[in-house]
């Protein structure tokens, strides 16, 4: 049986996470505290009482999910002898994957993603942007009414999330007309998503140049694990391979279903998702029916795998 790690990304978020993480393990709480030290942020308390709107800030979310996914991660490498042959994250939750394979330290990455946070968000300047989730079309539909309904506006499908659940992004218009051209095809559901920016589009190719230059000033080591990217669905445990494809992905589409697909095809059965919630786990449970698939989110839930996992 081979096993993936995986990993979540922005929009996992809750308030009160890793808080039964940090009382079992309090040397973890100098980590945030550190963190809030060195950047003049309240992360620490954004996680642990919010209020929400505080934790949905992009360059807060992103290392407090990172913070509480390897938590999570840690906590179950203590009590299981389970090693993974690979992972995976989604967008923000490929920076996760690379702390999970050795290739950066959490420190290092915690520094990164909100940096990446910032940059995100600084690079969408006055543009009028959306995204949303189409929920009921196949991919390829939902690719051809992005073209059709680009003569009103920028718009690209950018998370292939499921076979059936395609999100897309880019400038209010061009997302408003390929929701109603994807209702007027079919589309169970066309679900707005509150986010920061047009994510995973050229219109925030700022973010891309300064977060390659971010990137630079630290090392990203030999990873012990393979690990798949978001950005061709392909594996390896390279350091500067990672650094190079972690620049394009953030304007660029996230494979996540060619990603499992892949992970399929090298032999994985069986995945255990760590981070806050289970989004991928009903994300991969509808890529790959027959794939055994757990998730850490909180303490009790390792006691649960007791009876299920070895």
């Amino acid at each position: 049986m081979k096993t993936a790690f995986v990993f979540p990304g922005q929009g996992a978020q809750y308030i009160g996470m890793a808080a039964d993480f940090l009382e079992a393990e309090p040397a973890l709480r100098k980590i945030l505290e550190d963190f809030d030290a060195s950047h003049g942020t309240e992360l620490a308390k954004a996680m642990s009482e919010g209020p929400e709107d505080l934790l949905k800030q992009t360059h807060l979310t992103q290392p407090a999910i990172l913070f509480h996914s390897i938590c999570a991660l840690r906590a179950f490498q203590k009590k299981y002898q389970i090693s993974a042959d690979f992972v995976a994250g989604h967008s923000l939750g490929e920076f996760t994957a690379l702390v999970a394979s050795g290739i950066l330290s959490l420190e290092d990455a915690m520094h990164i993603v909100h940096k990446r946070g910032e940059f995100m968000i600084k690079a969408v300047g006055d543009i009028p942007f959306a995204m949303a989730a189409v929920i009921g079309l196949d991919s390829e539909t939902v690719r051809g009414i992005c073209m059709e309904a680009s003569t009103e506006g920028m718009v690209q499908a950018v998370n292939f999330n499921t076979p059936i659940q395609t999100v897309i992004s880019g400038t209010q218009s061009g997302v408003n007309k390929a929701g109603e051209l994807a209702k007027a095809s079919g589309a169970k559901r066309v679900l707005p998503l509150v986010v920061g920016g047009p994510f995973h589009t050229p219109l925030i190719d700022k973010a891309s140049t300064w977060l390659i230059q971010e990137m630079a000033r630290f090392e990203f080591h030999q990873g012990q694990i393979p690990v798949v990217s978001n950005l061709d669905a392909q594996a390896s445990a390279d350091g500067n391979v990672a650094r190079a494809k972690l620049g394009k992905q953030i304007i660029s589409a996230v494979r996540w279903v060619d990603s499992v697909l892949y992970m399929k095809e090298c032999g994985v059965t069986r995945y255990i998702e760590f981070g806050p919630q289970k989004v991928l786990s009903g994300m991969i449970k509808n890529i790959d029916k027959d794939a055994q698939i757990y998730s850490v989110d909180r303490i009790k839930d390792l006691a649960e795998l007791e009876s299920v996992i070895n």
